[in-house]
């Protein structure tokens, strides 16, 4: 997880306020060293970690604090407050003009992941309605033309391109082909050098002064650290960019380019890539990340990705059986493939209150979905409808069908009683309540 190594020494500095009845200035000046340092140790630039840790300092040492009941959570509430306005204070959408189609040019270095990004960016697109066209721009790089067309076939979104044209061309002609054929949202996937170099900075130009994006959006890898910042610094100076997407948010990055980026720049973070899969895109909201940052969870951002990625007719069908005390194997298996696509489990435990610092210190994996998935379809269409009917000798036969132990196999179907006597509490004549959508298996 992003942050683990700040969250954890966040959470250590203002563990020891809260401890404290009353708060001297001795006491928050002590702390605010503490995040200092933390910030500096996950990579923030030096200047930005100096005027936050001041800033919080200046409002912490208020009569409002002193006085308050609870002082050192008035201190973690600032805290927040000021994470939240370091990153932008709240979250910056794309830009539609008044006559369609919006331009979106995709820039950065060879290796950040435009092309990947930009298909992302048009499935999220094309999920919410819109018809987004993906221009391949980059000439240079061996198959790039090729690995844009797979992963927009992925993506559902079509390809336009026209060889070793010409980019800026190509681009103008991309923007009348969407005006024609209804698209309103053209992506153009632009080269990447190793480095930054003139050629580079040249073409990109030369492409925005023919097309006049409405956003150009820099892709950076989170994992370079502040070296991302000095790029995203670089790249505003010669192209005036209107955001920024952080990739590999997922990973065990510091953090430091997400919170330094918005100040050292000037410039939004807009989007943030969370993972391998095209779904793995989230609008950047600094409030949320401040939250995920302190420990408070996410879960605004968690019903929002239920909401995108699982079956609600299927979640509703689950809720209606169960309601009649018909739930059964079949069920629980559905609920499984439900789970795995919201992803990792651990990233869904991270957004929940409480939980996000302490997740990367669980043990868990995420192939026991898998493999209890496994059990249940080595079982006959009856057995799985009918639990009841597995004695030893059909146990013994299905733990031998997906390679596990009887045991695992005792595992799971203790697993659902436990379920099911749960649910035969809420459910029943007499007792309907509103019962959540998604299970806990």
């Amino acid at each position: 997880m992003a942050f683990e190594g700040l969250a954890e020494k966040l959470s250590n500095s203002f563990k020891k306020l809260k401890s404290k009845g009353k708060l001297s200035d001795a006491d928050v000046k002590e702390a605010m060293r503490e995040v200092r340092l933390a910030l500096l140790e996950a990579d923030v630039n030096y200047k930005v970690a100096k005027e936050f840790t001041n800033k919080v300092t200046e409002r912490a040492v208020g009569s409002e604090v002193m006085e308050s009941l609870t002082p050192g959570q008035m201190v973690v509430k600032i805290v927040n407050e000021e994470l939240t306005g370091l990153m932008g204070g709240s979250e910056e959408r794309l830009k539609m003009p008044a006559h369609p189609p919006a331009v979106i040019m995709m820039c950065g270095l060879q290796g950040a992941g435009k092309t990947t990004h930009a298909a992302k960016l048009a499935y999220q697109l094309k999920s919410q309605g819109h018809r987004p066209l993906l221009v391949a721009g980059d000439i240079y790089r061996p198959a790039a033309i090729k690995q844009l067309q797979v992963v927009a076939e992925k993506a559902g979104a079509p390809v336009f391109e026209k060889g070793t044209q010409d980019p800026v061309i190509t681009a103008r002609e991309a923007v009348k082909h969407a005006r024609d054929y209804g698209n309103d949202y053209v992506i153009i996937d632009t080269a990447g050098r190793l480095q930054i170099d003139e050629p580079l900075m040249e073409e990109l130009r030369r492409i925005k002064a023919e097309v006049e994006p409405t956003d150009i959006l820099l892709v950076v890898d989170a994992m370079t650290g502040q070296e991302a910042v000095n790029v995203a610094k670089t790249f505003d100076e010669l192209l005036d960019i209107t955001g920024v997407i952080l990739t590999k948010l997922d990973g065990d990055t510091r953090g430091g380019a997400a919170l330094s980026v918005k100040a050292v720049t000037g410039k939004p973070i807009k989007f943030a890539g969370t993972g391998e899969k095209l779904s793995d895109l989230e609008v950047f909201h600094p409030d949320r990340m401040a939250s995920r940052i302190l420990g408070m969870g996410d879960v605004l951002s968690l019903i929002e990705d239920a909401q995108l990625k699982l079956d609600e007719k299927a979640a509703a069908k689950t809720a209606e059986r169960l309601m009649n005390n018909k739930l059964d194997l079949n069920d629980m298996l559905e609920q499984f493939n439900q789970v795995r696509k919201m992803g990792p489990i651990k990233g869904i435990l991270s957004k929940l209150p409480g939980i996000g610092n302490k997740v990367d210190d669980m043990e868990i994996d995420d192939r026991v979905l898998d493999r209890n998935a496994a059990i249940i379809l080595s079982m006959t269409k009856y057995e799985r409808s009918h639990p009841d009917v597995l004695d030893a000798s059909r146990k013994r036969r299905i733990a031998a069908g997906c390679g596990m132990k009887v045991e695992d196999v005792n595992r799971l179907l203790n697993q659902f009683k436990q379920t099911q006597k749960l649910m035969k509490q809420f459910g029943g004549k007499g007792k309907r309540r509103r019962m959540p959508m998604n299970l806990p298996f």
